[in-house]
């Protein structure tokens, strides 16, 4: 990515292929066909893992014929594949309020992730399977000691199913994954790391009420990796799915909706609730950093010419977080948030897309 003017330019694609090998960046041999966007354009779904654009890989894909393929690869986590690592020994009361749970501790890669893929595609649609071996993570740490290390692991399962009986050209996009240690291959890597979500409260002592919800790999605790705890990972799964349907050669629209859970250990949690962050932010209630989100959205397109595209779309989030009570919350700059007392309490969030589209 490099400025160009005012603006800015990506390149996202570039790579050889020949006799089966593919060298350079490219979407990962991880992804769906259709990545994180089963019927529509909304980057914000959860329940699966994908890239769009582009990983450097190297990779091998194997044609036994009759539609069936089988794909081996190692690519490049740094870019698109790595959240952090947390310690929470530096949590603060401000980093709390807006989904960090500790000082960005990620030390870096020791090996490329390794990515196993089969995949049957036919005419009535396809079906894939995935495995990935997540790259050793390590901490960095204050003192030049031993570092903590750690790796992760994801699966994930795609299928689509093509031409039903609805209409011509309909398609039904659906996915589920699991990970541990691996975030980014089970939750949609535009899902942000850390966020905090408002709305209203109907406590007489509360400002307002708000959701919090925080991603990384792992979690630990201590101020040197001799003095830490072993990397807590940070599992998730979910599932995603998407309808598609043709009106005629101009008109379609697009259904989707997906989940996912993101879990803590219980050694984690208590690492996050027992630290002096949370201690300030005076919680009086359930503390756990375990949630839930969910999104549901629908799309509908217009092609009045090749190449020309205007959109339509609508899409709900929802945070099913799992702490409950009240906290006495610092200001938040960013948001113009008040310092004062909020209740903890699930949010929803409803946005809307108006696109136009032209390719060349």
């Amino acid at each position: 990515m490099g400025n160009v003017g005012y603006g800015s330019v990506g390149v996202y694609f570039a790579f050889i292929q020949f006799t089966g090998f593919t060298m350079g960046k490219a979407v990962s041999q991880y992804s769906s066909p259709w990545v994180q966007y089963p019927a529509g354009n909304f980057d914000g779904l959860p329940g699966s893992g994908g890239n769009n654009t582009g990983v450097n890989q190297f990779a091998y894909i194997a044609d036994f014929g009759q539609g069936f393929t089988a794909t081996v690869s190692m690519q490049d986590p740094t870019a698109c594949y790595q959240r952090n690592i947390w310690n929470t020994t530096y949590a603060t009361a401000a980093g709390i309020v807006t989904g960090v749970y500790g000082s960005a501790s990620f030390g870096g890669t020791q090996a490329p992730d390794f990515v196993g893929m089969t995949r049957l595609d036919q005419a009535w649609g396809l079906f894939q399977a995935r495995l990935s071996q997540h790259a050793t993570m390590t901490v960095r740490t204050k003192r030049l000691d031993m570092p903590l290390t750690s790796g992760g692991w994801a699966g994930q399962l795609a299928l689509s199913i093509k031409n039903i009986p609805t209409g011509a050209g309909d398609t039904i996009n659906l996915q589920a994954a699991y990970a541990n240690g691996a975030i980014n291959f089970g939750v949609n890597e535009n899902i942000p790391a850390s966020w905090a979500m408002y709305g209203n409260s109907a406590r007489t002592d509360a400002y307002q009420s708000m959701g919090l919800a925080g991603i990384a790999d792992a979690i630990y605790s201590g101020a040197t990796a001799a003095t830490g705890t072993a990397l807590q990972l940070t599992t998730t799964y979910g599932f995603n799915g998407g309808y598609t349907h043709n009106w005629n050669p101009y008109w379609n629209t697009g259904f989707y909706s997906g989940w996912a859970a993101v879990r803590s250990t219980d050694v984690a949690k208590t690492q996050i609730c027992a630290s002096s962050g949370m201690a300030a932010l005076g919680l009086a209630g359930v503390c756990s950093s375990d949630f839930n989100i969910a999104g549901v959205g629908t799309i509908t397109r217009w092609s009045p010419v090749t190449n020309l595209t205007f959109s339509a779309e609508l899409d709900a989030t929802f945070l099913d977080q799992k702490y409950s009570g009240a906290i006495k919350a610092p200001a938040v700059a960013g948001v113009g948030k008040s310092a004062a007392m909020y209740e903890l309490k699930n949010q929803s969030a409803l946005v809307g897309f108006l696109l136009v589209q032209r390719n060349w």
